[in-house]
């Protein structure tokens, strides 16, 4: 379980000689549960937090963040190390991950709180943020407009314990909830190399 692996995050700038130098990436991608499994599985990657981000309420209850007029978005924060993987590999998952062209939540889920965002720690992951996002449009693999904003990063908000890695607590529930969402039908068609 990733999640149980956040305790162990140090950022890279207040590491002590000999200790695992990790850093962060936020990103929000709709539903959270669906977002864990795919950074989970990446060499480097040591936790991903699913929680809420980019709102006006303190410490938001699911339920708040649900009903909307929060401001928050569904999130995940990803512990990694950059000795083992980079902000550009974490980008690359991000992408393919997601419907970048639907500005209005993703796949089954609507709402603001269920839209995209990259949100950058620093200027380093704002510029490759930002050559990430311009390689995407360049490379003329999706038919619409990215909508996906990049924003600076504020207060994250772990979600309740039940919601962290949901995918592993709750398999069948998990899988049902993302069948039925179309995500993965979705994911397939919008990335399928053009022939």
């Amino acid at each position: 379980m990733r999640a149980a692996a956040a305790a162990l995050f140090v950022l890279v700038s207040s590491s002590a000689p000999g200790e695992q130098k990790l850093a962060k990436a936020t990103f929000a991608g709709g539903c959270f549960w669906c977002m864990e499994p795919p950074f989970d599985k990446l060499e480097g990657v040591v936790s991903t937090t699913s929680g809420y981000t980019g709102g006006k309420v303190t410490n938001p209850s699911y339920e708040q963040v649900s009903y909307g007029g929060t401001g928050h978005l569904e999130a995940v924060e990803v512990a990694y190390d950059p000795a083992k993987i980079s902000y550009e590999e974490l980008l690359e998952v991000f992408w393919r991950n997601i419907d970048p062209t639907d500005s209005k939540g993703q796949f089954c889920d609507r709402g603001e709180q269920y839209t995209t965002a990259v949100f950058f720690h620093d200027e380093e992951q704002r510029r490759l943020a930002e050559e990430s996002k311009q390689k995407l449009v360049d490379s003329g693999l999706l038919k619409e407009p990215i909508t996906t904003p990049l924003r600076p990063a504020t207060a994250f908000y772990a979600a309740e314990e039940y919601h962290q890695d949901y995918y592993e607590k709750n398999p069948i529930r998990y899988k049902f909830y993302r069948s039925r969402c179309g995500r993965d039908r979705v994911l397939e068609k919008l990335w399928k190399s053009p022939t």
